[in-house]
């Protein structure tokens, strides 16, 4: 799975539902789905998912427990790899610069303080 997935809208909602709740029935990931569709369509994408190997899942009783196959950490990347690709043209820089524009009002000192560390320490490793 290291080919970047673009998900549907409703692949999208499950996944997020799922990364938040860690593992879920088909239920439970409905009802953590805004406006979500029906049962039986939310359990089809849910195969779908299984099919391509974003999901897996385990016998509970006599309801099947889904959760994701990549941990959220690795998904998180994949997923900002691609928003960086897409829309900022392969530039970390350009990306950085728009997540500061956005969150600038929102960022405290002690945030602010602990992201210039991490750009020191990275300057470190690089040398």
């Amino acid at each position: 799975m290291s080919k970047v997935t673009q998900f549907s809208r409703r692949e999208r909602q499950i996944m997020d539902a799922l990364y938040r709740l860690e593992n879920a029935s088909v239920r439970e990931v409905r009802e953590n789905i805004a406006d979500a569709p029906s049962y039986s369509a939310v359990r089809t994408l849910m195969q779908k998912l299984v099919d391509k190997g974003h999901i897996a899942h385990r016998d509970e009783g006599k309801k099947y427990v889904y959760y994701p196959v990549l941990n959220h950490q690795k998904a998180s990347e994949s997923a900002l790899t691609r928003v960086v690709n897409t829309f900022f043209r392969d530039s970390t820089f350009m990306a950085m610069n728009s997540l500061l524009d956005l969150s600038s009002n929102n960022l405290s000192d002690k945030e602010l303080a602990e992201l210039e560390r991490l750009i020191k320490e990275k300057k470190v490793q690089d040398n």
